[in-house]
């Protein structure tokens, strides 16, 4: 790796923003956990070290902390929130506890401007979210800037390097962020912006040949973005040695097979098994009408499929999977022992004695897309939602039947296409529809009808844990609702769920 930066994590909830706003800033940055020995720091080589916020008080009882010969080693770092508090603390500074929190948009009375703050102004607007503050810088720092309730909001020690600010630069609240993150890196770690999905491409084509040599690959592959990145990056380095396994359980969105068959098999010219196992699944799922169960039918056949289709290709070695960073990050190991269950694909078996091909494990969503565009994937893909591993089963309520697949298909197709045509569908993170099991009375023409009703979803998220509901135009959702019953056979209502998640899940089953 070139220029690198080390992200010390103190549980702070925007740390993986600020690894995120670097990569931004074309600078690689990895996250590691706090209490990582300072010599595997020193080992990793970084020309930059940030430290991160946290929820914790330097006071508090087994509060995170550092080795303080970290401020010993001429490595330019930086501190946030949490991390400015422990850096004034451990070098002999004074943290107290403010009056009261400082929380939100608060103007920064920036009285240095030379350095860390070149290019702002005077006054800028910053986030706060902090209950500590620093009442006394340490011996040798200067006071680079101030708020109304904070006397010391930023502080530097320009001979040891060292640099704090009490607020979020990498939140996007703080306007002027980013220039002072990319003071932080060019100007004072001096370090050359050459991260780029090009370049990392490149990398990881010749780690994966060294990896793999001559040995066969297997994939499963799933239409969505992540696999589908990792399926392209792993053929560009071992070309006909790689076989994805695309398995058709019934339960696709309209012409998504179709697209995947066409994107892989002929665009990028890949070694391609298309299973039809639709009359399979939808065989086992007769009857079913618990969600759990569903799942756990769905997950247990795409097993057995995968299974025996990996046995009909002979000795293979190595097996894809899109791991991305954050999952990398939450596990707390960049190398995961067991295969982990596969969002797209509902959990491949444990057991499955392959060696892992991780190409996309350094990578967070965003860097992901931009990658699968520079090897050359249709944005339709690039751009893909998030969709369910077993797929359009948890969005039929109750028991599946082909009629109500149908219904759903048709429904959500008229859905994506005008939300693409009116340009939101690339401004939310997930929007499909869904059947309820519900009919009701409506009136068609002159006659009564007794028919089901179609709930649409939209959502914004960051990452999915958290959502909340998009505030589509009515004009847009008149004009879905007209569609929907006028087109499709077997529905007379549409609802629009305006719900956010807690207290709802993304996802109605």
């Amino acid at each position: 790796m070139a220029s690198k930066v080390i992200v010390l994590d103190f549980g702070g909830q925007y740390s993986q923003l600020i690894a995120r706003r670097i990569r931004e800033l074309k600078i690689y940055c990895e996250m590691l956990p706090y209490n990582t020995p300072l010599e595997k720091i020193v080992k990793e080589n970084p020309g930059g070290i940030v430290f991160s916020g946290g929820p914790s008080s330097v006071y508090g009882e087994g509060a995170p902390t550092v080795d303080p010969e970290i401020y010993r080693l001429n490595i330019p770092i930086m501190g946030i929130c949490y991390g400015m508090q422990l850096m004034a603390h451990q070098l002999g500074g004074e943290v107290r506890p403010a009056e009261g929190r400082e929380y939100g948009k608060t103007p920064l009375f920036i009285l240095d401007r030379d350095k860390l703050f070149a290019g702002l102004k005077e006054t800028e607007i910053c986030w706060m979210s902090h209950g500590d503050f620093v009442a006394k810088a340490p011996a040798g720092f200067k006071v680079s800037a101030k708020t109304e309730y904070t006397p010391i909001a930023a502080m530097e020690n320009r001979e040891q390097k060292l640099y704090a600010v009490q607020f979020h630069p990498e939140v996007v609240h703080t306007p002027k962020g980013k220039e002072i993150l990319q003071n932080f890196l060019y100007n004072i770690c001096e370090l050359t912006p050459d991260w780029t999905m090009e370049s990392f491409a490149q990398r990881a084509i010749k780690e994966i040949k060294e990896q793999v040599g001559d040995e066969k690959v297997v994939c499963a592959l799933s239409g969505g973005v992540d696999s589908s990145v990792a399926a392209v990056l792993v053929h560009k380095a071992v070309g006909d040695n790689l076989t994805c396994i695309f398995v058709d359980h019934g339960l696709l969105r309209k012409g998504e097979a179709d697209e995947v068959v066409r994107t892989f098999k002929e665009q990028f010219q890949m070694n391609l098994v298309f299973v039809d196992a639709k009359e399979r699944f939808l065989g086992k799922l007769k009857g079913v009408r618990d969600p759990e169960q569903k799942r756990k039918i769905i997950g247990h056949e795409f097993i057995r499929v995968f299974e025996e289709e990996a046995a009909k290709l002979g000795e293979i070695r190595y097996l894809v999977q899109g791991t991305l960073y954050p999952d990398v990050v939450e596990s707390g190991t960049a190398t995961a022992a067991t295969i982990k269950s596969h969002h797209n694909v509902g959990g491949l078996p444990e057991d499955m004695k392959f060696k892992l091909i991780e190409p996309l494990k350094w990578l967070f969503k965003d860097e992901v897309r931009e990658l699968g565009l520079e090897l050359g994937l249709p944005e339709s893909i690039v751009w893909r939602h998030p969709f369910p591993g077993p797929g359009l089963a948890v969005r039929v309520l109750g028991e599946i039947t082909e009629e109500k697949l149908r219904i759903l298909r048709e429904a959500d197709y008229i859905f994506i296409d005008e939300l693409k045509k009116s340009g939101w569908y690339r401004k939310t993170w997930q929007a499909f529809a869904v059947l309820p099991n519900l009919q009701s009375v409506g009136v068609m023409g002159d006659e009564r009808t007794y028919a089901y009703t179609i709930a649409l979803r939209a959502v914004t998220s960051e990452d999915g844990m958290t959502a909340d509901w998009v505030r589509l135009p009515y004009e847009l959702l008149e004009k879905i609702s007209a569609r929907i019953v006028g087109e499709v056979k077997g529905v007379n209502r549409v609802v629009y769920d305006i719900t956010s998640k807690p207290p709802a899940t993304i996802e109605w089953e």
